[in-house]
Formats: structure tokens, C-alpha cells, sequence
């Protein structure tokens, strides 16, 4: 991959203002047993190249997968040609933020490399957990899905830039459909790690999905009608990070804000002039890092050759830095702080978050139930949904149980928190120091990327919230 991205660096620096090549070989493997037979399994292999470019205040940008210098010299071309035709007709001139060139090479470790097992212990481990399902639950119907990748990235740019990175990734993915009593619930579950083979034995997911199913049980035969009236609301470790995720990570990428996504993923609350505006309570913080070793959105350097760091997005319950890639933070005058990402070479970067979750507190989980005199505990969540501008939120309950004098009693069915952003934020009083993070695939952009993240926090607490009720 080294000459080929040399020559198309070289080429391309010739006719623009400023180009970055990368090229990209991916390998995937996925399996699925779905009630307890496999189903159609996939493995491929990918190799391509892409090239972007800035001409008058334009960018272009092209790809391929056959990598020889003729249609390697073809794409280079209908990038600057793209880049130049429209140099004349865009309004607003691309800028892209200054930054200095970096020479790296990292990777995440394997203690057992994925290539190292084989199509038939992957299969095994799916059935492992299909035949640990529990015996005194009546499981309707179960998904399982274990997947893995290899990722090898070559990024170089005219600016000096050269970068390279192997990155392995293997997940775990299923539906669990449980019936008790002529009523049905359903869990998805999700597992990601950047790291080999070992993270199943850290996942232990029969106990994982055993749990899930019991859980599924308890509600639908146990659990009774939540509270009416004002109560606390505390959030388990899940709840907090999907919270986090849709309600100030999304709403904190520059490009949405300065209108880019509005139409495909949306708008957001929040405007330039928000910045250092309190929206939370003093005790929570926000960080989004890409940084986290085996984090399922780990990187070092983003798409852009920008070092990854630790973003505060919110500080003391204040709006303290949004996600940007070169473009947002040339038009604002400021530097990147690494958030550009894409999911192929045959795809452009742009604003993304990494593992984005609240900052620990100096509670503790039993504490903040011991402090809490009437209230209600939701672990975990089976629906949620946001508006496009990411203020009004909803998360419906999948496990959740009423809490009395610091007690928890009963489990609650569809326990459901439907709150405003700022009211979310502003109500928290107490922050545990239990983070959790979890996996999930983050959708943007047009066409679609699927991109690996993590989503998480500690056990939070809201302040005098009124539930809302299933219609």
C-alpha cells in the first residue's frame, strides 16, 4: 500500500491545494445461530484506495479497489476535476484547520489473534451460549451473531502526515425473545471490544445471556405498574450511556450544528453562542475519548491524521467543546480536536463520536439507593428515542424496580423517563463511580456509516421527575 499512496499523494499534490490519500484493507468474519441452528455465514476481504482533495475552496473526492497506477492516476484526476468545477459555485469557500503533520504507526493488542481460530470454535462458542439458555425461562425465540475484524489503515497528506494502523475489532450481537403468561419481551444484546479472541472469555456471555433471560422473566411475571407522581429516577450504568450518547454526543457534532446532517440525521439544540452556557448540574461531566485501549471505538489518530485526545463536552454541567473535524474547526477559527471518522476508504470523514460517557463521582451505587426515599431504578432500557434536534428524549424501561426508604422492592414494567434535555441534565444530584461502558453502532451520514462505539457512565440520579405511562 506504501507506493501506490505515495504515487497518488505525489500526483495529486500537483494539481491541489492540499490532498490526503488513504488506503484501507478490511477483513470480516461473521457467524449466526439463530434458534439454535446456524445460519448463512459471511467472510470477506477488502482492498481500496481513496484520494480527497481542496481546489479553490472545494474538496473532491474519489475512490477505488483496483489499486493499479492507471485507475489510481484516474481517481486522483476526478477528484481535482470534481474539486475545480465546483470551486466556482460554492458560497462559503472549505477551510481547513491548520495542523502539523505527524509521522505514527500504533495498533491494538491481541493476546490471541483473531486469524489464530477458526471457523469452527467460533461456531462452538455461538452454540456455548445457545445450549447455557435457562431451562426455567420460556425463551420464544434467540439471535446470536459473533463477528470479528481487521482493519489496516495507510494515511499520508501533503501536509507531511504519515500514518499507519492496525485495528481488530470482534463483537457480540443478538435478539433474546422470552414469553411468560401469554406476554412477550424482548432484549438486543451487544458486546465490542479492539482486542482478540480473549475478550469472549472477559464477556463470559452465557452467564451474560442467562441473565438477560431471567431478568426478561422477572418483569413480565413480577413487575408492577410504575409510580405515579414525582420521584427520584436512577439511572443504571446502560440508561446513563445511551442518555450521553443521543443527548450530548449527537447534539454536540459541529457539522450538525453549523447545519450540515439537518437533512438526514437532523438539527441540534445547541448553537455557537451556547458555548459555556450551563445546561447540567455542576456534578456531571461529559468526556468522549478515542483514546481507551480496547474501547470499541478506539483510535489514536482520526481519518485526518489529527492525534486523538479526551473531549470534554460538557464540564461541571457547562457546554465546554464540540466535536470537530478540519472543516468545522477551519470555519471557527480553531484547531480539530481528531473527530473525523469513516467507516471505509470509500468513504469521507466526518464529525463522529469515539466512547462517549459521564465522568465518575464520588458515590457509590448502594448510596445513592440508600439516600433515595421514593424513586425508581432503571438498569436498563428496551426502546428510546430523541427528536431531530436532540431535546426531547424517552426511554422506556426493560429492567426497573420502585425503590422505598433506600430499599428496592418490586420490578416495574415499562417504567418510562421522558424528559428534556436540559431537564435530563440539570436534575442530576448525585453521580456513582461504577462506569459501565457498552457497544453500540452509531449511524450518520449519507450514504450511511456504520461506525463501532462505546456509550457508558456511572449510576446517576435525577431530582423530583414524573414518569410518563404507556398509552
Amino acid at each position: 500500500m506504501e507506493d501506490i499512496c505515495a504515487f497518488a499523494l505525489e500526483r495529486a499534490r500537483s494539481s491541489a491545494d492540499y490532498a490526503e490519500v488513504k488506503a484501507e484493507r478490511n477483513s470480516h468474519n461473521e457467524f449466526v445461530l439463530k434458534n439454535g441452528k446456524p445460519e448463512v455465514s459471511g467472510f470477506d476481504k477488502s482492498l481500496g484506495i481513496s484520494v480527497r482533495v481542496l481546489v479553490g475552496g472545494s474538496m473532491g473526492f474519489a475512490s477505488t479497489n483496483n489499486l493499479d497506477r492507471s485507475n489510481v492516476t484516474a481517481i486522483v484526476d476526478e477528484a481535482c476535476a470534481m474539486a475545480k468545477a465546483l470551486s466556482g459555485l460554492v458560497k462559503q469557500p472549505v477551510k481547513l484547520s491548520h495542523e502539523d503533520g505527524h509521522e505514527a504507526s500504533y495498533s491494538s493488542e491481541m493476546k490471541r489473534p483473531l486469524a489464530d481460530v477458526g471457523p469452527e470454535e467460533k461456531l462452538a462458542a455461538l452454540r456455548d451460549v445457545h445450549a447455557g439458555l435457562p431451562q426455567d425461562v420460556s425463551v420464544a425465540g434467540s439471535f446470536f451473531e459473533l463477528y470479528d475484524s481487521v482493519t489496516e489503515k495507510l494515511y499520508l497528506n501533503s501536509e507531511g502526515s504519515h500514518i499507519s494502523a492496525v485495528v481488530p475489532r470482534i463483537g457480540f450481537f443478538g435478539f433474546l425473545t422470552v414469553q411468560e403468561n401469554g406476554e412477550t419481551s424482548q432484549v438486543m444484546l451487544q458486546k465490542g471490544a479492539s482486542r482478540g479472541w480473549e475478550a469472549l472469555r472477559e464477556w463470559d456471555l452465557q452467564q451474560y445471556v442467562s441473565d438477560e433471560a431471567h431478568t426478561l422473566q422477572r418483569v413480565l411475571t413480577k413487575g408492577r405498574a410504575p409510580p405515579t407522581g414525582p420521584v427520584d429516577v436512577i439511572c443504571g450504568p446502560e440508561v446513563t450511556g445511551i442518555a450521553t450518547h443521543e443527548s450530548c454526543g449527537h447534539p454536540y457534532e459541529a457539522d450538525r450544528i453549523l447545519g450540515r446532517e439537518a437533512a438526514q440525521a437532523g438539527e441540534s439544540f445547541v448553537s455557537l453562542d451556547m458555548m459555556g452556557q450551563q445546561i447540567g448540574s455542576e456534578h456531571v461531566s461529559v468526556i468522549d475519548d478515542p483514546t481507551l485501549p480496547h474501547s470499541y471505538g478506539f483510535y489514536l489518530y482520526d481519518d485526518e491524521g489529527v492525534p486523538a485526545r479526551p473531549r470534554y463536552l460538557m464540564k461541571g454541567g457547562a457546554i465546554h467543546e464540540l466535536l470537530h473535524n478540519r472543516e468545522t474547526a477551519g470555519q471557527l477559527g480553531i484547531d480539530s480536536n481528531g473527530s473525523a471518522r469513516c467507516n471505509n476508504y470509500n468513504r469521507e470523514p466526518i464529525v463522529r463520536m469515539a466512547n462517549t460517557y459521564v465522568e465518575a463521582g464520588d458515590w457509590t451505587r448502594d448510596e445513592v439507593i440508600a439516600e433515595t426515599k421514593k424513586g425508581v431504578i432503571i438498569n436498563s432500557f428496551m426502546e428510546w428515542n430523541i427528536d431531530d434536534k436532540r431535546y426531547n428524549q424517552r426511554y422506556v424501561s426493560r429492567e426497573a424496580y420502585y425503590i422505598e426508604d433506600g430499599e428496592v422492592r418490586h420490578p416495574l414494567k415499562a417504567a418510562i423517563l421522558e424528559v428534556t434535555t436540559p431537564t435530563f441534565w440539570s436534575s442530576i444530584d448525585a453521580v456513582a463511580d461504577d462506569i459501565g461502558m457498552f457497544a453500540g453502532n452509531c449511524g450518520k451520514g449519507e450514504p450511511m456509516q456504520g461506525i463501532p462505539v462505546f456509550m457508558g457512565g456511572p449510576t446517576i440520579r435525577l431530582r423530583d421527575i414524573r414518569l410518563g405511562v404507556v398509552q
